[in-house]
């Protein structure tokens, strides 16, 4: 079966590793994977199994005004809808909301089936109105619709009149991926002290200017304790300078993007995750299958689904709420064997999210839409195969 993920790009992000753990899987089975996106390969974080066709449109880019907008977004369709009819897959699959709209666009009439995807709790990222719209238009359109929880799933049906959505949520793969940068845990906390680990994308919906506000509020209860975020983006400025106003310079540290997350996970003592919303957050399967326990906000959506309250992490109800989320920190901080008795027991994640579980949904899904995932394209004579 030959696979066509199209995704904006592979910069640093939950769902752009996914697109990469989703390749790399599918051609480690023996299908035939392309990934498309409209970025080039020069801002690339991740990187794709070798087996892995990579295609760029290289149109990416802010464009101006509405009818700019417009213009730009008819342009990508039109060449994502090119591709498709060269490389000739059985299946398209947009990654994200934008991108999944444009392939269901882009596949009106070509034989190839279109699965969309979302990745966040949809109504809590508001597209746009021309996004909104065209959403609740193209995805009745879409051979299948994937969300990552329950509640997106009925939220897509509300509101989409998708006439077939399923849930799959994201898999954890083993050993964790290392890319690009490296960056050793020695080389920016010293071994003496406890750390308190997170990492995302710094914008406002990862909720850091909570969490720095929550360890403030604690950081001289807990003298030994650091806090470290890893991680780039936008409100990075913003950040270090509610750092400096706290004069917490030399124990809140922000050492930029690292691609040996393993190391960190290893090094942490404690792993906390302040967003104000989610789709499905990785960091936090990875966090719980490297032993760690983890405190999170329980936001919409996906922390409810990995963490039982209690006894492999700790569940905050008031999300959003910086003396909520320090007084569950300290709760774990303050309790060696507490904290290592649920790190303990959050492994438990690498059954439930496992690959091969995570997979067969996916095969089921395939199978739904009239596909055979057995069917594989042997490269070197472009001969189908059963």
């Amino acid at each position: 079966m030959k696979i066509l993920l199209f995704i904006h790009s592979l910069h640093y992000g939950g769902a752009e590793r996914v697109a990469m753990n989703l390749s790399s899987e599918w051609v480690a089975q023996g299908l035939d994977v392309s990934v498309v996106t409209l970025t080039s390969t020069a801002s690339d974080f991740y990187e794709l199994h070798d087996s892995v066709e990579r295609i760029t449109l290289d149109l990416a880019g802010a464009t101006g005004g509405f009818a700019g907008a417009i213009f730009a977004n008819v342009r990508r369709m039109l060449a994502l809808r090119r591709v498709l009819k060269k490389v000739k897959p059985d299946v398209v699959m947009g990654i994200e909301t934008r991108p999944s709209i444009l392939a269901i666009l882009a596949g009106l009439g070509l034989p190839c089936k279109v699965v969309a995807t979302e990745h966040i709790h949809p109504p809590m990222l508001f597209e746009g109105k021309f996004w909104e719209t065209l959403r609740r238009w193209t995805y009745p359109f879409a051979d299948k619709v994937v969300a990552l929880t329950q509640k997106s799933k009925v939220w897509l049906q509300d509101n989409c009149n998708c006439k077939s959505v399923s849930v799959i949520p994201n898999s954890i793969s083993l050993p964790i991926p290392v890319v690009e940068p490296i960056v050793p845990p020695q080389k920016v906390v010293s071994a003496k002290r406890r750390v308190l680990l997170a990492a995302g994308r710094m914008a406002p919906q990862k909720g850091f200017d909570i969490l720095i506000d929550s360890f403030s509020r604690i950081a001289s209860d807990f003298p030994a304790w650091d806090l470290l975020i890893l991680g780039d983006g936008d409100d990075r400025r913003a950040l270090e300078t509610q750092v400096a106003a706290a004069k917490l310079g030399d124990r809140v540290l922000l050492p930029g993007q690292v691609g040996n997350m393993p190391d960190w996970y290893e090094r942490a003592d404690l792993y906390v995750m302040s967003s104000r919303f989610e789709g499905f957050p990785m960091t936090i399967v990875e966090a719980m299958a490297s032993g760690c326990a983890v405190v999170s906000f329980d936001c919409d959506t996906g922390p409810r689904d990995m963490i039982t309250h209690g006894h492999d992490g700790l569940l905050v109800g008031a999300v959003g709420d910086p003396q909520a989320l320090a007084d569950a920190l300290s709760t774990l901080m303050k309790d060696d064997g507490k904290r290592a008795l649920m790190g303990s027991n959050a492994q438990t994640v690498i059954d439930r999210f496992s690959v091969a579980r995570v997979f067969s949904l996916w095969r089921d899904v395939f199978t739904q839409t009239g596909l055979k995932p057995s069917r594989t394209i042997d490269r070197a004579s472009l001969r189908v195969t059963e």
